[in-house]
């Protein structure tokens, strides 16, 4: 791989993970800040490195980001309009080093992922740009990138980001998770952003068909973010998103003709369907209806779940999946949910 690939690779790996740690030393207000000083770091690497990768470019990137971090704390600390939780935490002259590498510690790093889902999905910034902000800071896409994910101009994409951060400043946000009586509620905002993300991802174009599978499996890990954490007790709705989301991504590949063209499901090439991914997408689906929680996630996670178990499109169970869009019509009654509906009664009809 050459200089430029590493370091795609890298960014649009880590990228997430040190900007929200970089966040939560500089504070929420200053995103653009943290965004600046990660950019910064890719551009010294890309100056130094030439030819000659290091052994480690992961570590690599993370040091300088953490040096850059560090010099910024100390060039501030006695401003008392920079200050925040850990930038005040940060000033002692004893401490900052080591309070740096527990900030930087993969435990912490996960944690701050979480807070910065949340920060991106402010209620205050508009649901438009709450998912361009989190392709943008958490999962290492492009301003061009992002552009195709929504088929809109680089311009609409900058100026959705610029409101969302000037949004952060105005409303003083901080780098902190919801109280415990509110997170439930923004945890059921964060996952619908989330869903609004995949559904974009999922969208068939044989042209960005890579950078689609990529914000699909994004998705996935942001979920298991959630999924992973201790603070959020309520985990019925983010499983039931899971396995909707594991069970459309496995059929991902089958979906597309060489040509670009959608293939229906009828058509699909089944032996193409990742097998692994259902059988962990189905788990998740056991564990939500564990639960005894409906969501619309669920009952579209069942439906789902109900063509991957199907060998041939003669065996799905079309009876089933019809009951399943009565009781999901009962909870969003979309046009596109209805289409479907009919055409699941369609089937039973014929059968």
């Amino acid at each position: 791989m050459t200089t430029e690939q590493v370091l795609h690779k890298i960014y649009r790996e880590e990228s997430g993970k040190i900007i929200s740690v970089l966040t939560k030393i500089f504070g929420a207000t200053n995103l653009n800040l943290a965004e600046d000083v990660m950019q910064e770091a890719y551009i010294e690497a890309l100056e130094n490195w030439g030819n000659k990768i290091p052994e480690n470019p992961t570590a690599w990137i993370y040091s300088v980001a953490r040096n850059k971090a560090l010099n910024f704390v100390n060039r501030n600390k006695y401003k008392e309009e920079d200050q925040n939780d850990a930038a005040h935490f940060l000033t002692s002259d004893c401490t900052t080093d080591v309070a740096l590498d527990k900030l930087f510690s993969e435990e912490e790093i996960k944690n701050d992922q979480l807070t910065m889902m949340f920060i991106c999905c402010t209620p205050k910034i508009s649901p438009k740009a709450q998912p361009t902000l989190i392709l943008k800071t958490l999962c290492g896409f492009g301003v061009p990138e992002i552009s195709k994910v929504f088929l809109i101009s680089i311009d609409t994409i900058n100026k959705r980001l610029m409101n969302a951060r000037k949004t952060l400043r105005n409303v003083n946000a901080l780098f902190i998770l919801p109280k415990e009586n509110e997170i439930n509620q923004r945890v059921s905002d964060v996952l619908n952003t989330i869903y609004l993300l995949f559904d974009e991802g999922y969208k068939a174009s044989q042209k960005d068909s890579i950078i689609r599978y990529e914000l699909c499996l994004e998705c996935i890990r942001l979920i298991q973010i959630i999924l992973d954490s201790n603070q959020i007790k309520n985990k019925s709705e983010a499983n039931a998103l899971m396995a909707l989301i594991k069970l459309k991504t496995a059929r991902f590949i089958s979906r597309l003709s060489e040509d670009g063209k959608i293939i229906t499901i009828k058509n699909q090439d089944r032996s193409k369907w990742d097998k692994s991914l259902i059988g962990s997408g189905i788990q998740n689906l056991n564990k939500a209806m564990c639960e005894n929680q409906v969501s619309k996630y669920l009952i579209m996670a069942a439906i789902s779940a109900n063509h991957c178990a199907s060998k041939t499109y003669a065996e799905t169970q079309w009876d089933e999946i019809l009951s399943l869009y009565d009781k999901l019509v009962q909870i969003e009654d979309s046009p596109i949910v209805q289409f479907n509906r009919l055409a699941a009664k369609s089937m039973v009809e014929k059968n």
